[in-house]
């Protein structure tokens, strides 16, 4: 039952992240089932390597003929990461504290 619970309680928070900007949630779903990018739970696990915290905003954007994950996350300090990762390979390209 604990596992249940957990796996429904990952799927909730991980409906409550918007992937917006200039991709929609179908465009997403369908470059990962092609395997054009990484799905975005491998991508967020990858962030929470990085940085642990609560994940604020996950987003998919198509720039300079790739796509790009933008994460942001909020470490127990308080403190909000941007992350950009390489939606293809899941290569970390930026790495900074939001201002």
């Amino acid at each position: 039952m604990k596992i249940v619970t957990l796996g429904l309680t990952a799927l909730l928070a991980l409906a409550a992240i918007a992937v917006h900007a200039g991709e929609s949630h179908d465009d997403a779903r369908r470059l990962s089932q092609a395997g054009d990018i990484r799905p975005l739970e491998q991508i967020l696990e990858l962030a929470q390597r990085t940085h642990p915290g609560r994940t604020l905003e996950a987003e998919l954007e198509h720039k300079h003929e790739r796509y790009i994950y933008e994460i942001k996350i909020v470490d127990p300090q308080g403190t909000v990461w941007e992350m950009k990762y390489d939606a293809r390979t899941g290569e970390l390209l930026k790495d900074k504290k939001d201002d």
